[in-house]
C-alpha cells in the first residue's frame, strides 16, 4: 500500500474522530465559544469552497478533458460536479429533518439539572442523531480520501475543515445521550463510534473504486467530490456558524478560509 494511501486513511480517521472531541468539549468545557466556534465553521466553509471550485473542480475537468476531448470532457466535469451535490442533497432529504445533525448544541447544555436525565426519548434522538450524523459522514471521507491521493497537499486542509465542522456534530450527539443515560462513557462512545463512517467512506472507496480507476473514473470522482464539498459549505457550515454567532464573524470565518487557502496554493507554486 503505497504512502499517498496510508495518508489518505490516516487523514480521513483523524477527520472523522473529531466528533469525539466536540464530545469531550462537551464534558469538560463550561461554555461555548460561540465567536470561536462559529469563525472556525465559517472558515472550514472557506475553505471546502475555494478549494473546491478552484482547484479540483478544474483538475477534474482537466482529466475528463485529456481523456474524452473539451466537449465531452467538460459536460461530464459539469454533470458530475452536480452529480455530487444531488447525492449530498438526496442523503439530507431522507434523513428526517427532526433527527438531521444541524441542530445547534452548546456544552453548557451539560450543566443542565440532573432532574432531566434519564429521559428515555432523549436516547433515541441522540442516536438518530448519531446515525445521521454517521450518514452525512461517509461521503466526506470519500471526498477527503479521493483528494488526498490525488494531491496530499489538497487533502490536508480538507482533512483540517471537515474536522472543524465534525466538532459540534460530537456535541449534538452527547448532550442528548448524556441526557438520557447520564453516563459521559456512553455518549463520548456514540459520537465516537459515528465518526468512524468517514474511514469506512475511505475504505469502501478503496476497495471498491481502486481496482477500477482510471483517469475518466477519477476525474467524475473528483468533480463530484467538489460539488459536495461545496453543498456541505453551503447547506451545513455557514448556516450553523450564522446560529452560533449573529454577527458577522461566520463571514469573516468564510474569508479567512479563502484567503489561507488561496495563500497556501499560492506557496505551492
Amino acid at each position: 500500500m503505497d504512502g499517498n494511501v496510508l495518508l489518505a486513511f490516516g487523514l480521513t480517521l483523524f477527520a472523522g474522530l473529531a466528533t469525539g472531541i466536540g464530545s469531550v468539549l462537551a464534558f469538560f468545557a463550561k461554555t461555548t465559544n460561540t465567536k470561536f466556534l462559529s469563525f472556525s465553521l465559517g472558515f472550514s466553509a472557506g475553505v471546502m469552497i475555494y478549494v473546491s471550485m478552484v482547484e479540483i473542480f478544474f483538475k477534474a475537468q482537466e482529466s475528463l478533458i485529456s481523456e474524452l476531448g473539451e466537449t465531452s470532457g467538460s459536460w461530464v466535469t459539469v454533470t458530475s460536479f452536480f452529480g455530487g451535490m444531488l447525492l449530498i442533497g438526496l442523503i439530507d432529504r431522507f434523513v428526517p429533518e427532526e433527527k438531521n445533525p444541524h441542530e445547534v448544541k452548546k456544552v453548557e447544555d451539560m450543566e443542565k439539572k440532573p432532574s432531566i436525565l434519564q429521559d428515555k426519548s432523549l436516547l433515541k434522538m441522540g442516536s438518530f442523531t448519531a446515525l445521521a450524523i454517521a450518514i452525512h459522514n461517509f461521503p466526506e471521507g470519500i471526498a477527503t480520501f479521493t483528494a488526498t491521493l490525488q494531491d496530499p497537499a489538497l487533502g490536508i486542509p480538507i482533512a483540517i475543515a471537515i474536522a472543524i465542522h465534525n466538532i459540534p456534530e460530537g456535541i449534538a450527539i452527547s448532550v442528548p445521550v448524556y441526557f438520557a443515560t447520564g453516563s459521559k462513557k456512553k455518549a463520548f462512545k456514540l459520537s465516537f463510534l459515528s465518526g468512524l463512517a468517514e474511514p469506512a467512506g475511505a475504505l469502501i472507496a478503496y476497495l471498491l473504486l481502486m481496482p477500477f480507476l482510471t483517469d475518466t473514473l477519477f476525474g467524475i470522482i473528483f468533480a463530484s467530490v467538489a460539488g459536495i464539498m461545496v453543498f456541505i459549505s453551503l447547506d451545513e457550515l455557514i448556516p450553523a456558524a450564522k446560529r452560533y454567532d449573529e454577527t458577522h464573524t461566520s463571514i469573516y470565518g468564510v474569508i479567512s478560509g479563502m484567503a489561507v487557502m488561496a495563500l497556501s496554493l499560492l506557496l505551492m507554486l
